[in-house]
């Protein structure tokens, strides 16, 4: 299987170009020869939108952006962001997975951070579940940015059968970190490393870049094996477009060796959980 990873930079409340700007990379995966396309967190729309929501807010039952994607679905799976206006009024940060020319599947952003510099709660419903789902490889999860950093929602994908857990973000770049880097960019490479390797399953992360209202995006996307190990990164800060092979009988082989799954014990999480929330209520 290739899956390329789109490390782009999003024009603020420009559908139309952005959407061009996604053709254009799917063209250059199909040429590639490549299974699934990852975009980044509100690929359509950028990021720091406030008071545009409402006007980049698409429904995709009845959009004709959406008709083409899954139009060109039909030979290469799809992800991307959006904004997703679900019913009159209500929307939501969305990632869509379009494959065989359908929508397979909708993930909306649980956790919306509002805090210092975000302020996705002022503008976005919140998503009320995380939820694994069949494609044509693997069986697959999906979060969005702030989620990933709730590692309960990556078990929950975990204990849902996910083999493959793809993460798009819109992250940007936060502290001075070692050799020029963003601080922040090592909290997302060690999550991603720690969740592939305990979770055996191959995790994509596709972060933008690109600047908006004062925030550089950091870039950094990554590509883990179901060891841990390391299989792909794109540049920090820049453009990037990366396509990278995996075999999916590594999360077979893995599986024999590390026995998490086959471990797993998702009833005796659920009765602790149930517990603690009672200790809060009490």
């Amino acid at each position: 299987m290739k899956i390329a990873i789109a490390q782009i930079s999003s024009v603020l409340g420009d559908l139309k170009n952005n959407f061009e700007l996604h053709l254009e990379y799917i063209k250059q995966a199909k040429k590639g020869g490549t299974d699934l396309i990852v975009f980044p967190e509100l690929s359509l729309t950028g990021y720091t939108l406030k008071d545009l929501v409402e006007n980049v807010a698409i429904n995709p039952s009845n959009n004709h952006y959406i008709n083409e994607l899954k139009l060109l679905s039909r030979d290469i799976s799809i992800v991307f962001g959006f904004v997703e206006e679900k019913e009159r009024g209500i929307f939501y940060n969305s990632a869509a997975f379009l494959s065989k020319g359908e929508i397979s599947h909708i993930h909306r952003k649980v956790f919306l951070p509002t805090y210092g510099m975000f302020e996705e709660g002022k503008f976005f419903a919140q998503g009320k579940y995380f939820k694994t789902f069949p494609t044509p490889f693997a069986k697959a999860g999906m979060m969005i940015c702030y989620d990933f950093l709730n590692y309960g929602a990556s078990y929950v994908l975990f204990a849902g059968g996910a083999e493959l857990i793809i993460v798009i973000s819109a992250a940007p770049g936060r502290g001075n970190g070692k050799d020029g880097r963003f601080a922040s960019q090592r909290m997302w490479e060690l999550m991603g490393e720690a969740i592939s390797y305990f979770s055996t399953t191959f995790l994509i992360y596709c972060n933008r870049v690109g600047t908006e209202d004062g925030k550089i995006f950091a870039g950094g996307s990554f590509l883990f094996n179901p060891e841990g190990k390391l299989l792909a990164k794109a540049k920090d800060i820049h453009t990037d477009f990366l396509i990278q092979d995996i075999d999916l009988h590594d999360i077979n082989r893995i599986r024999k060796k590390r026995c998490y799954k086959r471990d797993d014990k998702p009833e005796i999480i659920l009765h602790a959980l149930n517990r603690a929330i009672k200790s809060y209520e009490d």
